[in-house]
C-alpha cells in the first residue's frame, strides 16, 4: 500500500507542491532506531537498485525531480545501508513507465487534474489496484470518487486505517481474493471436492 502516485487539483496544484517539498526534506533519512530518524533503509541492494534505476527512468522520461532522488550515506551501524532520500517527479504522464510500475520506494509522483472524470481516468489507467485515498471537504465528490475507482481499499480523508474485521485486496494486478473478516476463513481455507459415483 505505497502510494506511489499523487493527483492533486489544478487549482491548488502549486500550493500543495512548495508545501510537499517542504515537508518532504523535512523527513530524516536515518537509522532506524534513532528516534529523529523518519525513514529507514531499502530492504535489499536489489530493491535498492530497482529504486535508483527507477529515478533515472524517470528522468529519461522526462519527468522533473523536484525533490530527493539520491543516495545517502550514513556513518556508525549503518555505514553500508541502503539508503535514498525521499523523492518527488513531476512532469511526467500516465502512460510513462514510471507511473504504470510499482516501486515501492520513497518516490512519488505528483500530477494536476482538472475534473472528477480527468481524475478517476489517471487513477484507474494502471494495471494496479490495491489502494487508493481521496481527500475532499465534499463528502459527495469523496463518495463518487470512491465508487468509481478501481482499488480494493479506498480510504477518504485518511490512510492506512485497518479494521482486521473488514475485507482487505486489490483488483487488476494486485490480486484476487480477500482476506480479514469473514473472508479470512475463505482465505486460509483450503476446499477439496471428492466425487464418487455410485
Amino acid at each position: 500500500m505505497c502510494g506511489s502516485r499523487i493527483l492533486v487539483e489544478k487549482s491548488i496544484y502549486e500550493k500543495f507542491k512548495t508545501e510537499f517539498i517542504e515537508k518532504a526534506k523535512q523527513l530524516t533519512v536515518g537509522d532506524p532506531l534513532n528516534e529523529k530518524s523518519k525513514q529507514g533503509a531499502i530492504v535489499s541492494k536489489i530493491h535498492f537498485d530497482k529504486i535508483i534505476n527507477c529515478i533515472e527512468l524517470a528522468k529519461q522520461e522526462g519527468g522533473i525531480i523536484l525533490s530527493g532522488g539520491n543516495t545517502v550515506k550514513l556513518e556508525g551501524r549503518c555505514a553500508n545501508g541502503y539508503f535514498i532520500e525521499p523523492t518527488i517527479i513531476e512532469g511526467l504522464n500516465q502512460q510513462c513507465k514510471t507511473n504504470q510500475d510499482e516501486i515501492f520506494g520513497p518516490v512519488v509522483t505528483i500530477q494536476p487534474f482538472e475534473t472528477i472524470e480527468e481524475a478517476l481516468e489517471l487513477s484507474n489507467c494502471t494495471g494496479y489496484g490495491l489502494a487508493a485515498s481521496v481527500w475532499t471537504q465534499d463528502i459527495s465528490k469523496a463518495t463518487q470518487m470512491a465508487a468509481k475507482l478501481q482499488s480494493g481499499i479506498v480510504w477518504v480523508n485518511c490512510w492506512l486505517l485497518r479494521d482486521l474485521r473488514t475485507p482487505f485486496g486489490g483488483v487488476k494486478n494486485s490480486g484476487i481474493g480477500r482476506e480479514g473478516g469473514w473472508d479470512a476463513l475463505k482465505f486460509f481455507t483450503e476446499q477439496k471436492n471428492v466425487c464418487i459415483q455410485y
